[in-house]
């Protein structure tokens, strides 16, 4: 039988992703709004807080812990964030369409693919900056 191993994990920089979606959000919704006006400004807004409130949640809920010690804490931290991130998601795209739906779906969805494409500049965002 194993030993549980000590964890070596630190916290990722995940504030400039949530700040870099939530820049596109902003995006959109001023895009949005010249080109559509105030309704459609808030279809993008709707669209950008569904995907982005999620990704807040998992972010917090996954790095919350700091006291956690060996792995499999930090690997069920993960999938509970991962679990409430979609529970979230479901429950958001859900009060969207039964309390204010769209005006403009184009525009609601396409600012919840836009924000959720911002994930790809992870790689970038989440790492430490270089002291040259």
């Amino acid at each position: 039988m194993h030993d549980p191993v000590p964890a070596q994990l630190k916290r990722p920089q995940y504030a400039r992703l949530l700040a870099a979606q939530a820049g596109m959000v902003l995006l959109m919704v001023v895009l949005s709004a010249s080109l559509q006006g105030g309704p459609a400004a808030v279809s993008a807004l709707l669209g950008g807080l569904v995907c982005w409130l999620p990704n807040a949640y998992f972010a917090w809920r996954a790095f919350h812990y700091r006291r956690a010690r060996f792995v499999r804490d930090i690997v069920k931290n993960f999938y509970r964030a991962e679990v409430g991130k979609f529970g979230l998601t479901v429950a958001l795209f859900m009060l969207v369409f039964v309390t204010v739906p769209p005006s403009n779906p184009i525009l609601f969805f396409g600012a919840y693919v836009a924000t959720l494409f911002t994930q790809w500049l992870a790689p970038w965002l989440l790492r430490k900056p270089s002291h040259t």
